[in-house]
């Protein structure tokens, strides 16, 4: 019967929204907000992909100038598998880096942390923080004459065609014309490349040692002598590359069209040089020796026209050509390149990094606190199939997460915050204090099926939502004297709270609510009894805490909220408890509002980041503030810069953001289909005449 409920709404909803109107023009829209780039920017990278694996290209459309970049967006060649750590001599363990805490539950809790004090435990916890860390895989680009910089390209075109999955570029030097064009295979982590030149350039096949820094490019130059680069085959049209660094290997298989020459220039430096004017070839990276057929360049250019086709002709699109109100223009552009980024970033087998596959930020590895933010979006536009792909990684990382519950005393799995594809927890003072990314499976499980209502989506992740929720119900706490459930120690979503110190922050008790709510809905789809205790926390959990003038606290412990700027500065996660999730018991909507309003006037918005924006955008557009809802997602801060290839900028360190792509992308598409209970079509946007904002196949939110 839901089944049949949700396909209802979800056709009345297509209905509303196709109304008296002709189809969007799907190739339009996407192609009339394909970036260009006219000079070297540093900023103004263009990227191919397929979710496993991202190539970033400069403007010569390969990677000819990575110093030039390194400190924009830079030229990254990263997959999902791809990833190394340094030696460890001294054998340092996860336990090195735990620490015990009394919160007041009853039991000792062990936790990952970052250790301050000179000895072991500090250099263990900084090693583990460090590794593995992710790998960029090699440079590729054109081998040009010694002494050719950037600045002397003239004629520039640089452009990325987003309908198929290809970069082009053109340029001269010294008056010599070059035409390069690339994509990326849609199946293989593989990019394509045909050049075009009378002055017969070379591609360089340059790799670098990896950095293991924080926040960078990944990309050591100087360490030639800790790694190796070894052809291990060859013959007249192609040639293997084994890599060997430390205990990781990996290989790289390059084939060409024509006559050509490899050869070693320099050690983990090789160049292919052509014998004609154009030159085609492919580049595959693989953890072992591929076994791929030969694929020609027009092959994977075809290959990658076809999934990019079917991408942008089966999801969801808005188009907001007319619109009359000035800014629906940029929203557009921001919306439709954030739809490339999340899926040739975000879409993969584990997890993404905030920074995706572009560049390295907190060594690479993936925050579990943002998944929802990058794929939340993905059920939601029509593409359910690579929210699933990523989710089907908790499986893989379910054992760690449950001795992570067990070694802290509680039941069930307890997610973690900063991790890799092997799960293992990164030692952190503040990620291994968080708890709101324990109900992100159940959500976006929950959006999974409203998407696509199944038996076999329930058998999928059903055991994983109840282990989920069996750590929610275990870690609150009850409250005898005041007979409630309250959360305590815990960072909530707004860091700069500590939790030794913080007592039922607003977000987590409304998502507490929803995920323990749908946990018990899943029970039923599932043939399962409801737990009664689970009911109990659900009615006895703590409303929402507010002060005389009925604002909403960041905590009931934070009591001076609105005159402390610990509590006024990073993520509003307040807003979060309406908007991110449904109205809800716990909230009055008059306080939501009042709290909203005080939030928009006084924040300390330049102490914010990028997916604040579209999550105040959510909280104001359930408020019925449609207008404030628009105006968050286009407000004018650095943290909500959208560059020309559409990345959301942040600041010198992280020049890529892309929680605040799908954050955006997850906005939109509830301003357009609306959320449970919502009335019409478009609802957050404002009645004015000046949103006439077109859509198709979008789906609403909880």
């Amino acid at each position: 019967m839901k089944k049949l409920i949700y396909s209802l709404a979800a056709l009345t909803l297509a209905a509303c929204s196709a109304e008296k109107q002709e189809p969007i023009d799907r190739h339009a829209l996407v192609t009339r907000n394909n970036p260009s780039v006219t000079a070297v920017d540093s900023l103004a990278s263009l990227s191919v992909g397929n979710g496993e694996f991202a190539f970033t290209t400069d403007i010569t459309g390969l990677q000819t100038f990575p110093d030039v970049y390194k400190n924009g967006v830079p030229l990254g060649t990263q997959s999902q598998w791809g990833w190394h750590s340094f030696a460890n001599p001294d054998g340092y363990k996860p336990e090195d880096a735990w620490r015990e805490y009394d919160f007041g539950r009853g039991h000792k809790e062990i936790y990952s942390c970052q250790f301050k004090e000179e000895g072991r435990q500090r250099e263990a916890s900084n090693w583990l923080r460090v590794n593995p860390h992710r790998l960029h895989l090699g440079i590729v680009g054109l081998e040009l004459e010694d002494g050719v910089t950037a600045s002397q390209l003239q004629n520039i075109q640089h452009k990325l065609d987003m309908w198929n999955g290809e970069v082009s570029s053109s340029f001269s030097i010294s008056d010599v014309p070059y035409y390069v064009q690339t994509v990326c295979h849609p199946e293989y982590d593989m990019i394509a490349a045909r050049v075009s030149s009378q002055s017969h350039p070379g591609i360089k096949f340059h790799f670098p040692y990896p950095t293991g820094g924080h926040c960078d490019d990944a990309c050591n130059w100087n360490a030639n002598d800790k790694h190796t680069t070894t052809l291990v085959s060859q013959d007249e049209q192609s040639a293997v590359l084994k890599r060997e660094l430390d205990a990781t290997t990996y290989y790289v298989t390059i084939r060409w069209e024509g006559k050509a020459t490899l050869a070693e220039k320099s050690k983990n430096y090789f160049v292919l040089t052509p014998a004609d004017t154009v030159l085609a070839f492919t580049c595959q990276f693989t953890p072992e020796e591929s076994k791929t057929p030969a694929v020609t360049f027009a092959e994977a250019e075809k290959a990658s026209s076809e999934y990019w086709n079917n991408f942008w002709n089966k999801g969801g699109v808005a188009d907001f050509s007319l619109c009359i109100d000035p800014r629906a223009k940029e929203l557009e552009r921001r919306v439709v390149l954030s739809q490339y980024l999340l899926a040739i970033q975000c879409a993969g087998s584990t997890p993404p990094q905030e920074t995706g596959l572009t560049y390295n930020s907190w060594f690479g590895k993936f925050h579990m606190e943002m998944i929802w933010w990058h794929q939340a979006q993905f059920a939601l536009w029509g593409h359910p199939e690579l929210l699933d792909r990523t989710l089907a990684w908790y499986h893989q990382a379910e054992p760690v997460a449950r001795e992570i519950a067990q070694r802290q005393g509680f039941e069930g799995i307890r997610w973690m915050k900063m991790t890799d594809p092997s799960g293992m927890e990164a030692p952190s003072n503040v990620g291994s204090f968080l708890i709101w990314q324990q109900p992100h499976l159940i959500y976006l499980a929950e959006l999974l099926y409203r998407a696509n209502p199944s038996d076999e989506l329930i058998k999928k992740y059903n055991d994983l939502i109840q282990k989920t929720a069996e750590f929610m119900y275990s870690f609150a706490v009850y409250d005898k004297e005041h007979d409630r459930y309250i959360l305590k120690g815990a960072i909530p979503a707004q860091e700069t709270l500590r939790a030794a110190d913080t007592v039922n922050p607003p977000f987590e008790l409304s998502y507490w609510l929803f995920g323990m709510q749908t946990a018990q809905t899943w029970r039923e789809r599932a043939g399962m009894e409801r737990v009664p205790e689970w009911d109990t926390l659900i009615e006895k959990l703590s409303p929402l805490a507010y002060n005389d003038d009925k604002l909403y606290l960041a905590a009931e412990t934070a009591v001076d909220t609105y005159k402390d700027i610990r509590f006024t500065s990073d993520h509003m996660a307040v807003l979060g408890a309406v908007g991110i999730l449904p109205m809800n018991k716990l909230v009055n909507p008059e306080y939501m509002k009042n709290t909203l309003n005080w939030v928009w006037d006084n924040w300390n918005w330049n102490k914010t980041w990028g997916w604040d924006y579209p999550m105040t955008a959510m909280d104001a557009a359930r408020l019925g503030e449609p207008e404030k809802a628009v105006g968050a997602l286009l407000m004018d801060k650095r943290t909500n810069t959208y560059l020309v290839n559409g990345h959301n900028y942040q600041d010198g360190r992280l020049r890529v953001y892309l929680p605040g792509n799908g954050g955006l992308l997850t906005a939109v598409a509830m301003m357009c289909a609306g959320w449970d209970g919502s009335e019409g079509v478009n609802p957050g946007f404002p009645k004015d005449g000046k949103w006439n904002v077109r859509w198709e196949g979008l789906k609403p939110l909880p």
